[in-house]
């Protein structure tokens, strides 16, 4: 092999796409998923090689500036506000340029590109503002002690920029497709339940009845009080809480005592909650691995089909 040849090989590997990280997997099952596009990438470089053809690559450089929003390509955009609701929770604004929407289902879901110490991180969050909100998208994100993301976020201040891309999400939701939504909510997992809410109450025809339930540790670590109050003036919406950690009625508001319950999201209260329904409900499922996996088990029990409910 001549110097030149070398100088040629040495200038393909250079183009080669690196292998993601583990840490740049969200792990929800997104698709494509940036081991998909990894692929994608790798197998337009080595047919681009074979043919010595460094045209065949454009159609990944081609992507480098899209005009919108893409599950394939991250976009920059600006944190127009910031607001800590809980010692480790923040509600974030981004700004959406012209005015523009988001363009999500309700429900669907965003992946943020983090970095940290030179490792880049992945995460999927739900935009808790209304599917067709002009100018900006709002998020919920709670930080974690050791969490890579959680440093990452806890750096934002207003104006600075976040990369994102989607949508991703099995799950799109459309007026009157159920007689009653049944939402069982753990903590930060309120997220998806948020859009629907507003997709329904929104419209004058949507007749779907919703019964809310947010599991929260304390009354205090109750995301969104204010909305979920405004939520449950409509004649079709209900909301319940279950905390964990709280064991008195006479410490509540008097709004929150006769809809609130202690303890845990046990099969007693599924089955309560599947009878109380109007109609026959569709769940919809979001927490952490464990309380989804348990409420999956106890809707089961309570008489469900497997395509009556939907795990976020």
């Amino acid at each position: 092999m001549d110097e030149r040849e070398e100088d040629d090989d040495e200038a393909w590997l250079q183009l080669r796409p690196v292998e993601p990280l583990p840490s740049q997997c969200c792990g929800s099952g997104c698709s494509p998923c940036v081991f998909d596009l990894y692929t994608r990438d790798l197998a337009r470089w080595e047919a681009a090689r074979a043919s010595k053809d460094r045209s065949l690559l454009r159609g990944k450089a081609s992507q480098s500036c899209p005009s919108k929003l893409s599950p394939e390509t991250f976009l920059a955009f600006r944190i127009s506000a910031i607001d800590k609701l809980t010692k480790d929770t923040y509600h974030v604004r981004f700004t959406l340029p012209g005015n523009g929407q988001l363009g999500l289902w309700p429900g669907q879901h965003l992946i943020l590109r983090g970095m940290v110490d030179g490792l880049e991180i992945q995460r999927a969050y739900t935009p808790i503002s209304p599917a067709g909100a002009e100018g900006y998208f709002e998020v919920l994100i709670k930080c974690y002690q050791a969490g890579l993301m959680s440093r990452y976020v806890e750096s934002w201040r207003a104006g600075d920029t976040a990369f994102w891309r989607g949508p991703f999400g099995g799950f799109c939701y459309k007026p009157n497709q159920y007689g009653e939504l049944l939402m069982l909510a753990a903590g930060t997992g309120l997220a998806p339940m948020v859009p629907i809410l507003h997709s329904i109450t929104d419209n004058a025809d949507d007749e779907t009845f919703v019964t809310l339930v947010g599991c929260f540790k304390t009354f205090e670590g109750i995301y969104l009080k204010t909305f979920l109050q405004e939520q449950a003036q409509f004649w079709n919406i209900r909301t319940f809480f279950v905390l964990s950690q709280e064991n008195s009625l006479e410490q509540l508001p008097w709004s929150y005592r006769e809809k609130t319950r202690f303890g845990r999201l046990g099969q007693d209260l599924i089955e309560e909650l599947v009878g109380s329904c109007r109609r026959r409900p569709f769940a919809l499922v979001c927490g952490s691995a464990e309380f989804t996996k348990d409420v999956a088990r106890g809707l089961l029990r309570a008489g469900l089909a497997e395509d009556s409910y939907f795990l976020f």
